[in-house]
């Protein structure tokens, strides 16, 4: 795979990032009523989806490890997995999206994409080579009916 950065480091580097805009570039921050609650909705919104995401991989009994998708058991594809072949990380650009939101930084109009960007590149296509090959034409219908994102 071409994974630099497991997923959940790359996270990590978009929260360091928020906080970095929202502190470096404070001409950037934007307040406005409702900030709270908005970033509370992507929260839980995030928390939410990636938990059900990962509730499924734990039920079919398959690995929920990004850096392993050639051990993958079984294709998921019920839940959230019928709206988004990635909801996982999905919910991983809510949760920037809340963090983002609660700063009031609008560095989120960069970070976001940017990661969605780095996400697709060596993350998601990798896995989907690895998907082909072990769910073959399976893999193919479910890409056919089923977005990468939304």
């Amino acid at each position: 795979m071409r994974l630099l950065l497991p997923p959940p480091v790359v996270v990590g580097i978009g929260l360091l990032l928020l906080y970095a805009g929202a502190r470096l570039f404070p001409a950037l921050n934007l307040t406005f009523s409702g900030q709270t609650s908005i970033a509370a909705m992507f929260l839980i919104a995030g928390l939410a989806i990636g938990g059900h995401a990962l509730f499924r991989f734990v039920m079919a009994g398959t690995t929920f490890n990004p850096i392993t998708p050639d051990k993958a058991r079984t294709l998921v594809t019920q839940g959230f997995y019928r709206v988004s072949r990635n909801p996982m990380y999905v919910a991983d650009v809510l949760l920037l999206l809340a963090f983002g939101t609660y700063l009031g930084t609008a560095t989120v109009f960069t970070v976001v994409p940017a990661f969605v960007w780095y996400l697709t590149e060596f993350q998601i296509r990798p896995e989907e080579e690895h998907l082909k090959r072990l769910f073959g034409q399976e893999y193919l219908d479910y890409c056919a009916r089923v977005r990468r994102w939304l």
